[in-house]
């Protein structure tokens, strides 16, 4: 017997709103609503949201709090200069390779943690099994949704919908979340664009998206959130990282601190001697402005170096051709080529992002 699909505070409106509604990491989830070539356009040009409420919300407090996430955490929580300030980071395992990619706030009472929908249980069990013995609570707020407005106007739109917290939305600085009654709204995304997440009671959320779509605020599915974050060259997890890959791998190599050298954390030693002996693989952009489209699995070839893989790739609806980020030998240049086909097709060899703010960013 299959085990029915979970479903979110605003699976009535995706099915009002005629989404094509597909198995997600276990959740029934809108992946368009009609065209997601229009709805990614519709992202860069003005603003959209997500329903992005299969994702997991852990509240942290306690007395040892902070010093069980700076174990915990390859970026270092004690960088978070003021209450609401937002860390990017890798959660490792002892072997080096990425548990998952998280985003953790400080907040008035400890620390709030945003994970993966896909991880979720492998996540909190690790979480509950590195807490044991600490002064360390863990609370999996199920009562809150998460809606993404992302895109040029997305903030203007929010503060049409809640014009008593206006200013105060306006203000926020980039990968920052505060309180607002129950509600936390971060200026954070996984777009290129600049917009918001917020983290709304599950009973109030249905009528925040009706206000949205009142304002103008499409509706935007998982396919298009899809494309959108590739654009902007950031990792999906399970895709372009997993258990097996390191941050130095998956061009996460900036969310590590290092310093202070005292400070050990979960995979330290691995990732060090990784480090040490240099770093084989690395991640990179790669562009086909030719015909063809550049698919997760595909082989990379680098001559007289080594053979890589692609880890994402797709068509970009903004740049009109296609573009991927593979894991490749690290001595790699400006060119490579990729087995389409059968068919060795050059490719360049990009840093990302490849788009920000609707605009192409490689030379």
């Amino acid at each position: 017997m299959t085990q029915a699909l979970q479903t979110t505070a605003l699976h009535a409106l995706h099915t009002e709103l005629n989404a094509k509604l597909v198995d997600f990491a276990g959740w029934s989830m809108p992946i368009h609503y009609g065209s997601q070539l229009k709805e990614h356009e519709i992202v860069r040009q003005s603003a959209g949201f997500f329903d992005v409420s299969h994702m997991t919300i852990v509240d942290i407090t306690g007395a040892d709090a902070t010093d069980w996430l700076r174990y915990l955490l390859a970026n270092d929580v004690a960088r978070l200069g003021f209450v609401g300030k937002a860390l990017y980071s890798a959660m490792l395992n002892p072997q080096g390779g990425v548990i998952d990619d998280l985003i953790v706030y400080l907040t008035d009472t400890g620390y709030r943690m945003v994970v993966n929908a896909g991880t979720r249980d492998k996540d909190l069990a690790w979480m509950r099994e590195q807490s044991a013995g600490r002064a360390v609570t863990l609370t999996h707020r199920q009562d809150l949704s998460i809606i993404a407005v992302q895109g040029p106007e997305a903030i203007e739109r929010v503060c049409q919908v809640k014009p008593e917290w206006a200013e105060a939305i306006r203000n926020l600085k980039v990968f920052q979340g505060l309180p607002f009654g129950d509600w936390f709204i971060a200026r954070t995304g996984y777009t290129g664009e600049d917009g918001l997440e917020l983290m709304v009671p599950n009973q109030e959320a249905e009528a925040f998206a009706r206000a949205l779509l009142s304002v103008g605020v499409a509706a935007i599915g998982l396919g298009a959130r899809d494309t959108l974050r590739l654009e902007a060259g950031m990792n999906l997890y399970g895709h372009d990282m997993d258990d097996s890959i390191s941050p130095l791998q998956a061009g996460m190599g900036w969310t590590i601190a290092w310093e202070p050298a005292e400070r050990d954390f979960i995979g330290r030693a691995a990732i060090s001697a990784e480090k040490a002996a240099g770093v084989a693989m690395k991640q990179v952009g790669l562009v086909l402005e030719g015909r063809g489209v550049l698919r997760e699995g595909m082989p990379v070839n680098v001559e007289g170096v080594g053979t890589g893989i692609i880890t994402s790739g797709t068509f970009s609806p903004t740049l009109k051709f296609s573009i991927a980020i593979a894991r490749v030998p690290a001595a790699i240049g400006e060119q490579a080529t990729v087995d389409l086909r059968g068919t060795a097709t050059p490719v360049r060899v990009v840093k990302m992002p490849f788009v920000r703010n609707g605009k192409r960013q490689f030379v």
